[in-house]
């Protein structure tokens, strides 16, 4: 990357979905801010009921984090996301899971393709031989299969279509009209940029999946439920994508 086309000093925007992760949300919170980037930190509360609204509270007035949103009623992650891009003020916007799966540490190497302006969005890839814990089998085809099918219809050649680690330059997901409320996001999001003919970057990260019993909240349902989002964020196109 040459350095004279460098953009050094750009915001990253970071948005937390967050729905009772009272557990861990400090903790990842504590962990953005030990990253060396200029960040905005955004909260979206999905109307959580395990006293995470009043941590929130609590970390906004310490301005460990800049803005809280909250939602009246829960209504899933693609619409946190959604409000968090609304308010979004940085150069580029990345979203951060509150549940500690993700290690913020993999944020500046996300970042550089956008610094040097070679990319639109840069997705952190899980299987691309970064450090991971090991854990479900049957997520991980899932995975491949959601992502092999994904790549037929919008003939990019993603490793991992279901990260969470999607950075995209603001004014461009700004325009992206963007529906999904629940999980599906993930499919919609790379329909589009395919749609807007994005310049796509994969970068390998870590990731430390959790269980179920340590509160994991995507099911099987969401997996059958994503086969149907991508033939209907990817036939179905908007006619301003």
């Amino acid at each position: 990357m040459r350095e004279e086309r460098r953009s050094p000093n750009l915001l990253l925007t970071v948005i937390v979905p967050a729905y009772n992760e009272a557990a861990t949300v400090e903790v990842a919170l504590r962990r953005l801010r030990e990253v060396p980037l200029r960040l905005e930190i955004i909260v979206v509360n999905d109307s959580s009921t395990d006293g995470t609204r009043d941590i929130l509270e609590q970390l906004l007035e310490k301005r460990l984090v800049d803005r809280v949103i909250h939602h009246d009623k829960n209504r899933g992650k693609g619409a946190a996301i959604r409000s968090g891009i609304a308010a979004a003020t940085g150069d580029a916007v990345v979203v951060q899971d509150a549940d500690l799966e993700y290690d913020p540490q993999d944020l500046p190497a996300l970042l550089l393709p956008i610094r040097s302006r070679e990319a639109d969005a840069v997705y952190g890839s899980r299987f691309q031989g970064g450090p991971h814990r090991v854990l479900y089998f049957w997520h991980y085809v899932g995975n491949r299969v959601l992502t092999l099918l994904s790549n037929m219809f919008t003939n990019l050649n993603l490793t991992d279509l279901e990260t969470c680690y999607k950075l995209v330059r603001t004014e461009l997901i700004k325009k992206l009209p963007l529906t999904s409320n629940r999980f599906g996001f993930e499919v919609e999001i790379t329909a589009r940029l395919a749609q807007a003919r994005a310049r796509i970057w994969e970068i390998p990260i870590s990731y430390s999946g959790r269980t179920y019993a340590e509160g994991k909240k995507i099911t099987w349902r969401d997996g059958v439920a994503a086969l149907f989002h991508i033939v209907r964020y990817n036939l179905f196109v908007p006619r301003n994508p």
